[in-house]
């Protein structure tokens, strides 16, 4: 459970910063949502493939925003 929250509330950060249009702040934030997902894929949260999903979809809304 502490890892689905840990890597749920920095998404949500992500999301608003997008949002917002605060690229920058987004791009910096995106190591720890990179940690957070590896870390609950390999403890079981979620699967290798969601996380990876998630990496890939979250990098593409922090590189859009700057658009």
């Amino acid at each position: 459970m502490a890892y689905k929250k840990k890597m749920k509330d920095p998404i949500k950060k992500i999301k608003k910063l997008v949002a917002e249009k605060k690229n920058q702040e987004a791009k910096n934030l995106l190591p720890q949502i990179y940690k957070a997902l590896d870390k609950a894929a390999k403890h079981g949260t979620i699967k290798k493939n969601t996380a990876s999903r998630m990496k890939s979809r979250l990098t593409i809304m922090a590189n859009k925003a700057k658009l």
